[in-house]
């Protein structure tokens, strides 16, 4: 009888021990150079940077690493994942047809196909490919991905991802993109390789590096995100910075602030 009532104990035991040593760490080292790399670039926010072989997490505020926000065009994401995988989006030479009308920025008035689209960050285009995909089918395809948190309607279908109550931290955009490159998410393998080929924004010799940016206003706020990965030396690190302005009313560096100080954090951790 007292072994019957022991063996759970020791069950635990070591599955609690095999927990514990299997936990990432997390490592706030170089908080006020982060900071400063951000205060540069006029933002404030936080920055998650994990290295998957070491099994460390870098950032500046974990605290804020661990909120939800709008996912904003990093959505085009999953988005081109679904897409891929119902046949809504053939391959990524799909081209995306201009309808002629006004559009927000001049550079998305053209014919793109889907890596230009993506790159671009074409709104009207993964507008219409979440319509094309329809309500149902994305939720579906959503649960099945684990891309969790999202609110979908027939009536939210083309912008739940920029306003409302959608959201991801940035420790999910990590898991997820983790999932995505160490192919742990259930989609074809040729869904897999579409998503490299669009996800790429520069190879050199020594590493590979792919990122996506994203800008939400909600109630007059305006949030940005810059997520991705980079593979060197077979080694992969994984980012998600999410920021918003210093100044709300001034956001002339924003479009390229957030990028550019993913890449400095980047640099100071040596991995570009």
């Amino acid at each position: 009888m007292m072994m019957r009532n022991f063996l759970p104990f020791i069950l635990l035991f070591f599955v609690a021990c095999d927990f514990q040593g299997n936990t990432p760490t997390r490592n706030l080292d170089l908080k006020d150079k982060i900071d400063d790399i951000f205060s540069k670039q006029d933002l404030k926010g936080t920055i998650l940077v994990y290295d998957a072989k070491q099994k460390v997490y870098y950032s500046n505020d974990f605290g804020l690493a661990e909120k939800g926000y709008l996912p904003a065009s990093t959505f085009k994401i999953a988005n081109s994942i679904i897409a891929f995988e119902s046949d809504v989006l053939k391959d990524e030479n799909t081209v995306m047809k201009w309808d002629g009308q006004k559009r927000a920025l001049p550079s998305w008035e053209k014919d793109m196909n889907v890596r230009e689209a993506f790159q671009a960050s074409c709104l009207p285009c993964y507008q219409e490919v979440a319509k094309n995909i329809g309500a149902k089918r994305m939720k579906t395809y959503l649960n099945k991905l684990h891309y969790n948190n999202m609110e979908v309607s027939e009536s939210t279908i083309s912008d739940f991802w920029i306003k409302g109550n959608s959201h991801i931290t940035p420790f999910e955009q990590i898991d997820f993109m983790q999932r995505l490159y160490t192919k742990k998410l259930p989609i074809l393998n040729t869904t897999y390789d579409k998503m490299l080929h669009i996800f790429e924004k520069e190879k050199t010799s020594t590493y590979t590096y792919y990122g996506k940016s994203g800008w939400s206003e909600n109630n007059s706020v305006n949030n940005g995100w810059f997520v991705g990965f980079v593979v060197k030396n077979t080694q992969a690190y994984y980012f998600a910075l999410n920021a918003e302005p210093i100044d709300q009313n001034n956001t002339s560096k924003f479009t390229e602030g957030r990028e550019l100080a993913t890449r400095e954090v980047l640099k100071l951790l040596q991995i570009l």
